[in-house]
């Protein structure tokens, strides 16, 4: 297991190790063959820079190694989305807020990473250049997730410490999940996407994939300039849920094996966890039948892109941004008003819970030869990618926050664990999964 960047943190304030070390061995893993289509361009020169600042140690990223999702804004780059479309588009004059604040806490940026185009899909696949293969899943290629799909291929590898991304329907829990760490999705609106090219308006959360839930909480609180309060109660303190409805649909075997047993080593330790309808989550599928806000607020931003230059992009992107063509200013707000109305519905439901409880996604990696561009493989893409964003898009609707974390044995392709809650319930969720990952890492 690669160390997290809490462990590191302190070899730095002990003197074991330098930043300048730690910088040259996320380099040479960023320039490694697992790191393969992940970096769309390298910032390598500037972070040693960064890594040899005085005093740059006691800041609390300590100058190690921070990827860019290339959908952030920083200064004097042109952001591209992962897309040909906006390369002659002029560069950032200033930093995204999000790119700011770990910039002042002593993030040495490694570069962009490679994304769905236009952070449309929880696939991952990049038609335009190349798809990162997730590299925990053995000898055949297997996809890494998406949108974040280079972020988290960053931090998997140990190119980076952090890997800056973005969720609007699972883009940060679903490459955690299917690469084997850590992605929190914290509620949106407590971070500041200003900066950040965007899919959906109304859903997009700025936040970062790490490799343990410490991590997460450091992250969270740099790129929200928050303090989370931290809790000392244990993991038999909390009110647990698991939700019946529609999230644990057709698991495949891997990740129910995982569940089950991850479920069974929580109660064992005293986790009082209830099973429940949360019938609700039902209703998505109608709520959203018009394409939801991703397609409406997609097309908004990208319609006139889509006229001048439809030919180079991605076609399973167009398509889905196609969707927002039709939906009128009328249906657009029943659609506003038909969300706040399911979320005082749902939060009513959950009341009584602390958290809920669900596996991340309800398949293993998909081999990536099986959804390669190719209109072949489309009807596999689309079910496959409707399959990932199930559970994970439910949160983004919900407004809530949510985090994966790892829960496979050793052997096992990665599966996730996703606990979740509504709205501004980060602290708690954050809470019941660092007890969970405690318990889970025990040997």
């Amino acid at each position: 297991m690669l160390p997290d960047l809490h462990t590191t943190l302190q070899k730095l304030h002990s003197g074991e190790t330098h930043p300048a070390a730690e910088i040259e061995q996320s380099i040479a893993a960023a320039q490694s063959g697992s790191c393969r289509h992940v970096f769309l361009s390298n910032e390598f020169d500037a972070a040693r820079l960064v890594a040899k600042t005085p005093g740059i140690v006691h800041r609390p990223l300590a100058g190690l190694a921070v990827s860019v999702k290339d959908l952030f804004d920083v200064a004097g780059e042109t952001t591209c989305a992962g897309s040909v479309v906006l390369q002659d588009a002029l560069p950032a004059r200033q930093d995204s807020i999000a790119v700011a604040r770990l910039r002042r806490a002593g993030a040495a940026f490694m570069g962009r990473t490679n994304m769905s185009e236009f952070a449309f899909s929880g696939v991952g696949i990049n038609p335009h250049f190349g798809t990162p293969a997730n590299p925990c899943t053995g000898d055949v290629p297997r996809i890494p997730g998406g949108s974040s799909s280079g972020a988290a291929v960053s931090v998997a590898t140990g190119a980076a410490f952090i890997g800056l991304g973005s969720d609007t329907g699972g883009s940060i829990r679903i490459p955690a999940a299917l690469t084997g760490i850590v992605g929190f999705k914290s509620t949106a609106r407590l971070v500041p996407a200003k900066g950040v090219l965007p899919l959906s308006t109304t859903l997009d959360t700025v936040c970062a994939l790490t490799r343990s839930v410490p991590d997460a909480v450091l992250v969270h609180q740099v790129l929200a300039q928050r303090r989370v309060v931290r809790s000392p109660a244990p993991l038999s303190a909390y009110r647990l849920a698991v939700a019946n409805t529609t999230m644990l649909d057709g698991l495949d075997s891997t990740v129910a094996q995982a569940w089950n047993r991850t479920l069974g080593t929580l109660r064992r330790a005293g986790a009082c966890i209830e099973d429940i309808a949360l019938s609700e989550i039902n209703e998505l599928r109608q709520i959203q039948a018009n394409g939801g806000f991703s397609a409406a607020e997609s097309y908004t931003w990208h319609h006139q892109l889509l006229a001048d230059r439809r030919s180079s992009y991605d076609p399973r992107v167009a398509i889905r941004i196609d969707a927002g063509a039709g939906m009128s200013a009328r249906d657009y707000i029943a659609l506003h008003l038909a969300r706040r109305n399911w979320i005082d519905r749902m939060t009513e439901a959950m009341q009584q819970f602390d958290a809920f409880l669900s596996p991340t996604v309800p398949l293993v990696a998909p081999v990536m030869a099986d959804l390669a561009p190719g209109v072949e493989h489309d009807e596999a893409f689309f079910r496959i990618n409707a399959l990932l964003l199930r559970n994970t898009s439910v949160i983004n609707m919900l407004d809530g926050c949510a985090i994966s974390i790892p829960c496979h044995a050793g052997g096992e392709l990665p599966v996730g664990l996703m606990v979740w809650a509504g709205a501004l319930q980060d602290d708690q969720v954050l809470n019941v999964a660092l007890e969970i990952e405690n318990l889970l890492r025990q040997p």
